[in-house]
């Protein structure tokens, strides 16, 4: 049953792909459609249109699977190798710097929801206190 459940998610995600698609083709913008796609499916799940647990095992299932769709995009890159002779500190350097900043980012990020998280719990355990103490 969890197996047909991961199935129905990943053809759920797929169904916000083919919406993005088509609005991309729709409209004419220059953002591919899986990217719309994409802010469609982030906008449904703020909004709460969509609970996560219609796409939670489903989403977790590709996570899984996803370094193995790189592998294409990696070979491809070495058929154009001469692409890159000749150009390797510049790579090196530009490799570095966009390195750290995904992990300054990402360090900010996990600390912002962190504390998030910890005024969420906080107000919930003071309105605990205050309906304790009221009764």
């Amino acid at each position: 049953m969890k197996m047909v459940n991961g199935i129905m998610q990943i053809a759920f995600l797929y169904v916000f792909y083919l919406a993005g698609s088509w609005l991309q083709d729709l409209l004419n913008w220059p953002i591919p459609g899986s990217i719309v796609g994409l802010l469609l499916l982030f906008t449904a799940l703020v909004l709460k249109i969509c609970p996560v647990n219609w796409v939670e095992t489903g989403s977790n299932v590709l996570l899984t699977y996803m370094p193995l769709l790189f592998v294409p995009a990696t070979v491809g890159v070495m058929n154009h190798f001469g692409l890159f002779v000749g150009h390797t500190v510049w790579l090196f350097i530009i490799t570095i710097i966009s390195t750290l900043l995904v992990m300054i980012t990402a360090g900010h990020t996990s600390r912002l929801l962190e504390k998030r998280s910890k005024k969420g719990k906080e107000k919930a355990e003071c309105k605990k206190h205050l309906s304790e103490s009221s009764s």
